[in-house]
Parts: C-alpha cells; structure tokens; sequence
C-alpha cells in the first residue's frame, strides 16, 4: 500500500468527444476541466476522426488549464491516470500518448482506467454533500455506448448481470430524436420536452427481453413505425405532438429500466443502486429513482451533473483507488475500443 500523504493524481478523459483533465488531492476534486467538441452537431452524431484532431488541438490547454486550476504544477504530480477504453481508438491514443509521455518525462507512476468503471466509481469522490454506496451494490451504467447492470463488490471487483442486447439506452435516444427531428444529442432535448408533455398520451412497444437483459431496438421500431403511419394522415403531425411524443418515449424507456432494475434488485437482495453515465443526467431517470427510494426502501446514488456525462474527476478518482494499492501500468499498454468490465 502506498504511504505517500499529499497525493496529486492527474486524470485524462478522452474515449469520445470531450477532452477533460482533472487534478485530485487524495480523494478531493481539486479542478475538473471538460473541453467540449461542437464539431459533430451537424454530422448528427460523434464523427471519429474529427474527433482526434479536436483532442489533439484540446489536450494540452486543458491539462494546462486543470493545473493552474489546482494551484499545482505538474512536478507536483504523483502520478498520471488516463483511460484506456472502451472508446473510439483515436480519441483514446491522444489521451494515452499524452499521459505516458508525461509520465515518462515526469518519472511518475502510469494509472490505466476501464472508463465504464470510472462511471460508477464516480460516487466515491469526496465531496462535502455526497456519501458513497456500501459494497455490494448495483451500479447501473446508461450512456450512448451502455447500458449494463452491475454487482459491484469491490472497487475492482465487477460483475455485469444485465446489458443491452442491441442499442444502448443512449442510442434509442438519439435515434429516436432524430425521428423527431431534434437536434443531437437527443437526450437533452427529449428531457426538456418531456416535462411540457403527458407521459400517456401516446404507447409504445415495451420489448420482452427475459432475464436482467435489455433491448431498445424494439421501442426505436415501434416508434418509427407510429410516426410514418401519423406524418402519412398529417404532416404536421411531430411538429404539433412533439411534447407528448417526447414523454410518452421517456417514460417507456425509464418504465423498461426501472422494471429491469427492480428485477435485479429482488434476485440478488441488493438495495444499494449507484447510476453512472450520461444518461444519468435525465430528469425522468432520475425521479424515478428518487420514487423508489422512498416506495421501496432503496438506498439510491445518482451523481451531480458534472460527473455524468464523460469528465476527468471519474477517471481521477480511479486513479487515486488504484495508487493506493500500487496498481500502476507501463508504457506497453494499448488502448482498447472494447473493454470489459
């Protein structure tokens, strides 16, 4: 175990579209630096090699930025955590290239992170207003590349029980959005409409997936196949309903987790549920959850806004648990599109 008191840890995000830095003092958020990548919204979706060329211009005044944030400078440094996967490949080797050259030159340790982990090990920065989940608990990752239920039962020891046969939940939004016609990403704009909507006006196809597995393809079909029958009789039809028709998505997709989750919860006893991802940002998502807590006496976790969608502080947090226990990597390894947990 490391004994070092003042731990400074570096952490590198960079597995899609946003290029973010953070520097934590032990187990504190001291900077958390997210540089955003508007590129990709007339594309209608994440465009990879735009990507890498926008992190390579990003990486390195975001890291600068991060430091002088911290009031630190990188010889301070004890040690440089980055992700490793999964992701898109050239996204992930700027962000690799840059923490092992660093950590070369620094001569510091190397921290090489699963990013799907980092979403649910997000709860454990320690933060004034928040507690952490008690091992063993139910994470549930919902992003545009996820959607997974998992029994934590240790920091590093992870087991997936549930996942989504097909799209993820992130996908079935901005899939669905583009039939709607809003702009991407989806998500947000299908939540903003939604709270201006009646959640039961409209009633989509529910898949019947057996076990704690999911599927969204069946919803995105039902729901492409009501708005061609609709636009036939009006062509207005979106434009006129598009409240509703947002409401009415958000609800099946939450009514689809939700059931997954309470499943899950009775299988294997678990009442402690951690959220992580973009998709946590929700509001239905969210609620939900909240309902549950207080109807069904589940201990729920649902991280601030910053820390769902893809930052550094996740990526930070994992690198500080795993400096303590001395796992460090070395300049061998490679970046991995598809990592599993």
């Amino acid at each position: 175990m490391s004994t070092q008191k003042n731990t400074y840890i570096l952490g590198i995000e960079s597995s899609c579209d946003d290029t973010s830095a953070a520097v934590f003092y032990n187990d504190q958020v001291l900077s958390n630096i997210v540089a955003t990548q508007e590129v990709h919204k007339e594309y209608g979706g994440v465009v990879p090699e735009l990507a890498s060329r926008a992190h390579q211009q990003h990486i390195v005044p975001v890291v600068d930025q991060a430091l002088k944030k911290a009031n630190i400078t990188k010889n301070d440094l004890s040690a440089i955590a980055y992700t490793r996967g999964p992701g898109l490949m050239g996204s992930l080797l700027v962000g690799s290239s840059f923490a092992k050259s660093l950590s070369l030159a620094l001569e510091i340790p190397l921290i090489e992170v699963n990013h799907m982990q980092a979403h649910l090990l997000v709860h454990f920065i320690n933060d004034t207003n928040s507690k952490s989940p008690k091992f063993p608990f139910l994470g549930v990752t919902i992003s545009g590349g996820h959607t997974q239920i998992v029994k934590v039962k240790g920091y590093f020891e992870m087991e997936v029980i549930g996942e989504t046969l097909d799209d993820s939940i992130g996908e079935a939004f901005d899939k669905c959005g583009k039939m709607l016609n809003l702009s991407y990403p989806a998500g947000p704009e299908i939540d903003k409409h939604s709270k201006l909507g009646d959640p039961q006006k409209f009633e989509f196809a529910k898949p019947n997936v057996k076990g704690l597995d999911f599927s969204f393809s069946g919803l995105k079909t039902s729901v492409l196949y009501y708005l061609q029958k609709q636009t036939r009789q009006n062509p207005n039809f979106i434009e006129e309903n598009i409240n509703d028709l947002c409401a009415s998505f958000q609800r099946k997709v939450v009514d689809i987790l939700i059931s997954k989750l309470e499943k899950a919860v009775k299988e294997t006893g678990i009442k402690e549920i951690a959220i992580g991802g973009g998709v946590s940002a929700n509001s239905g998502i969210r609620e939900a959850l909240i309902e549950k807590k207080q109807t069904n006496q589940w201990n729920v976790f649902i991280p601030k806004f910053e820390y769902c969608t893809d930052n550094a502080a996740m990526i930070g947090i994992v690198g500080y648990l795993k400096f303590k226990e001395n796992r460090f990597t070395d300049l061998s390894t490679a970046s991995k599109a598809r990592y599993a947990l």
